[in-house]
C-alpha cells in the first residue's frame, strides 16, 4: 500500500494525530508573539527636549517603556527601530530559503526543534539585550529562525494526517497565528515595561518545546525518502496510539532511484524548481501569487494602522479582523465546484476590487461606506487567499520537494513584505495610486492563479516522478485537456 492507503488504515486524523497537530498549531502563537514584539516594545512616547545650557534634556511625556526611551531612539536614532523590525524580516527571508531545503534533506523533525530551541535561545537574548547592537542582532536571528520553522511546522501539520484533513490542519495553523497576534496585544496591554513583556512573551517557547520533543519524524518525508521501514514503524505507533492495531500495515517498497544512498534522490533540491518543466511554470505562478498576498496584506495593514486609537486595541483588531476569513476557506476550498483553486482566484480577485472600490469614496465620509471598512474588506479576503496558498502550495509540491517550493516561494512572499510600506508613498504622483497598485495585483494574481492545476480530492505526489502523468503535470485545465486525460486513462488500462 502507499502512505495514503496507510493513513486510511492508521487513522487519517486519530486522536494521536490530534494531540501532535494541537502542539505545532499552537507553537504558531508563539511566533505571532516574535512575529508583532516590535510594534509594541518599539513604541515611541511624545517627548519634549529642553536646553540647559550646553546639555539637551530629554523628558517623555507618555507612561511608556520601550527601547526608544531606554536607548532614546530618537530624531537621528529614530530610524533604528524600524531597522530592529526589517532585521526581523530579513532573517525570515533568509530562514525560508534555508530552513526549507534543509529539512527536505535531512528531515523535518531535526530542523524543526533545532529551529525553534534556538528561537527561543535568542529571544532571551532580546529580552535581557544590554544594547541596541545586541537586541538589533537577536532580532535578525529571532526572524531567521522564526522564519524556517514556521515553513517546517506548516508542513509537520499535514504531513502527520490524511490528505483529507490537509485544508484543515493548514488552516487551523493560520487561524492561530492571527489569535496569537491579538493575545499579544492583550498580553502588552497588562504587562508594560518591555523587557518583563519580551520574557513573557518568549516563555511560552519554551513550553512549547518540551512537548514538541516528542514528536515522531514525518511518515511521508521517511517513504519519499526510501526509509520504508522507519516510515513504518512511525505509522505503526500512530496507530498504536489511536487505538488500532495495524499489524498488516506494509507499505510499498519506493524505486531504487528514490533511496537515500542514489544519486538520483540528491536532484530534488531548490534547482529541480528551475530544472524541472512542470515545477518550473508551477513556481513562477506561486511565486507571484504569494508576492502579490504580501504586498496586498501588509499595504492594507499599513493603511489602516493608521487610524488613531489604543495601541494595544489596533494590535489586537489587526489579528481579530482575519478570524472571519479561515471559516470561509474551509468552506469552499472543499467544494467541488470552487475547490482550491478557484476559490484562491476569488479572494484575491475580491481584495483587488475592494482596493479598486476605495478610489471612488471620499475619505472621511464617517459613514459605515468608508475607505477604512473597504481596506479591512481587502484585508479579510486577501487573509482568506494567502491561507490557501500555503495549503494549495504543498499540495502542488511533491514531499520530496514540498519544504524547497514553500521556501521560494515564502522568499517571495518576504519581498512583498519589504516593498509594502514603500506603496503608501506613491501618493505623491496621485491619492489612489497606492490602491491601484493593491488592486492590480490583486486582479492579476488571481488571473494568473487559474493556470494552477486542481488538487481537490486528488492524491499528493510523493516523488518527481509522479508529476509525469498528464493529469499532474497539466498547468492550464479546460475541457480539452480533461477530455485527453479521460482518452489516456481509456488507452492504459
Amino acid at each position: 500500500m502507499d502512505v495514503e492507503e496507510a493513513f486510511q488504515v492508521v487513522g487519517e486524523f486519530g486522536a494521536y494525530q490530534k494531540r501532535a497537530v494541537a502542539v505545532l498549531v499552537l507553537t504558531q502563537v508563539y511566533m505571532a508573539c516574535q512575529s508583532m514584539l516590535i510594534v509594541l516594545v518599539g513604541a515611541s512616547p511624545e517627548y519634549r527636549i529642553e536646553q540647559q545650557e550646553d546639555v539637551q534634556h530629554t523628558t517623555f511625556t507618555g507612561d511608556i517603556d520601550s527601547i526608544v526611551t531606554e536607548w532614546f531612539l530618537i530624531e537621528q536614532q529614530a530610524y533604528k527601530v524600524s531597522l530592529a523590525g526589517s532585521l526581523f524580516f530579513a532573517g525570515l527571508l533568509v530562514g525560508n530559503v534555508v530552513f526549507g531545503p534543509l529539512s527536505d534533506r535531512i528531515g523535518r523533525r531535526p530542523v524543526y526543534l533545532t529551529g525553534l530551541f534556538f528561537e527561543v535561545l535568542f529571544g532571551y537574548v532580546t529580552a535581557f539585550a544590554p544594547s541596541y547592537e545586541v537586541f538589533a542582532v537577536s532580532r535578525l536571528l529571532v526572524g531567521l529562525m522564526n522564519g524556517g520553522i514556521g515553513l517546517v511546522c506548516f508542513v509537520l501539520t499535514q504531513e502527520y494526517v490524511g490528505k483529507s484533513y490537509w485544508a484543515m490542519t493548514g488552516t487551523l495553523t493560520s487561524m492561530m497565528f492571527a489569535v496569537g497576534i491579538a493575545l499579544f496585544g492583550a498580553l502588552g496591554y497588562f504587562i508594560r515595561p518591555w523587557r518583563n513583556l519580551a520574557t513573557a512573551a518568549n516563555s511560552c517557547g519554551v513550553l512549547f518545546f518540551l512537548l514538541s520533543v516528542s514528536l515522531p519524524e514525518s511518515p511521508r518525508w521517511l517513504y519519499s525518502q526510501g526509509r520504508t521501514e522507519r516510515a513504518e514503524e512511525v505509522l505503526r505507533y500512530m496507530a498504536l496510539r489511536n487505538g488500532n492495531t495495524a499489524k498488516k500495515l506494509m507499505l510499498q517498497r519506493v524505486a531504487a532511484a528514490a533511496k537515500p544512498g542514489n544519486r538520483g534522490n540528491r536532484k530534488t533540491g531548490v534547482l529541480q524548481l528551475v530544472i524541472h518543466p512542470v515545477l518550473r511554470l508551477r513556481t513562477m505562478v506561486l511565486m507571484y501569487v504569494w508576492y502579490a498576498c504580501s504586498l496586498v496584506y501588509y499595504g492594507l495593514t499599513l493603511g489602516a494602522s493608521e487610524t488613531s486609537g489604543n495601541r494595544y486595541m489596533n494590535v489586537a483588531m489587526y489579528g481579530l479582523v482575519e478570524l472571519p476569513a479561515y471559516p470561509l476557506c474551509m468552506y469552499f476550498i472543499n467544494k467541488h465546484w470552487a475547490g482550491r483553486r478557484k476559490s484562491m482566484a476569488s479572494f484575491l480577485c475580491l481584495a483587488g476590487s475592494a482596493c479598486l472600490c476605495t478610489m471612488f469614496i471620499p475619505e472621511n465620509t464617517g459613514t459605515l461606506l468608508s475607505v477604512t471598512s473597504l481596506a479591512l474588506l481587502g484585508k479579510l479576503m486577501v487573509s482568506a487567499a494567502f491561507n490557501i496558498a500555503y495549503v494549495y502550495t504543498s499540495e502542488l509540491y511533491p514531499t520530496v520537494i514540498r519544504n524547497a517550493g514553500l521556501g521560494v516561494c515564502s522568499m517571495t512572499c518576504r519581498v512583498g513584505g519589504i516593498l509594502a510600506p514603500f506603496v503608501p508613498s506613491m501618493r505623491a504622483l496621485h491619492s489612489s495610486m497606492p490602491f491601484t497598485v493593491f488592486c492590480l495585483s490583486g486582479l492579476s494574481a488571481g488571473c494568473l492563479g487559474l493556470l494552477l492545476p486542481e488538487t481537490l480530492n486528488r492524491p499528493a505526489a510523493e516523488t518527481l516522478e509522479e508529476l509525469s502523468s498528464p493529469t499532474r503535470s497539466r498547468v492550464l485545465e479546460s475541457k480539452a485537456l480533461l477530455y485527453e486525460d479521460e482518452k489516456w486513462k481509456s488507452t492504459h488500462k
